[in-house]
């Protein structure tokens, strides 16, 4: 980045970005809560009908629910990439807006 024009542009496309980024940040958000609700859900399920002692039924309840509680542990990791990718574009739009400040000391030297 050399001048405003440039400057601007960058500020705009990390404006851009970040809309996205909040927009994919939401959706994420509700995938990782239905996910994490129906591993929850299955195995509730499979302790209430399991049959042994509760340290059986537990464990065979947690069993059932181990793929859908993976499926729930990715959509979270997806989850915290995305809000690490909204920060980094904070703290790009912060220096961008500083180098900003340079050029314009610079132009009007």
């Amino acid at each position: 980045m050399e001048t405003p024009k440039q400057v601007i542009r960058e500020l705009e496309k990390i404006r851009l970005q970040s809309e996205q980024g909040i927009f994919l940040l939401a959706e994420a958000e509700v995938k990782y809560l239905e996910l994490a609700s129906a591993a929850d859900k299955i195995e509730a399920t499979e302790l209430l009908s399991a049959q042994g002692t509760i340290v059986d039924r537990q464990a065979v309840a947690k069993l059932k629910a181990m793929d859908s509680r993976f499926e729930a542990d990715l959509a979270r990791a997806e989850l915290n990439r995305i809000k690490a990718k909204i920060r980094h574009l904070s703290e790009s739009q912060m220096a961008v807006m500083a180098a900003g400040k340079l050029i314009q000391i610079e132009w009007r030297g």
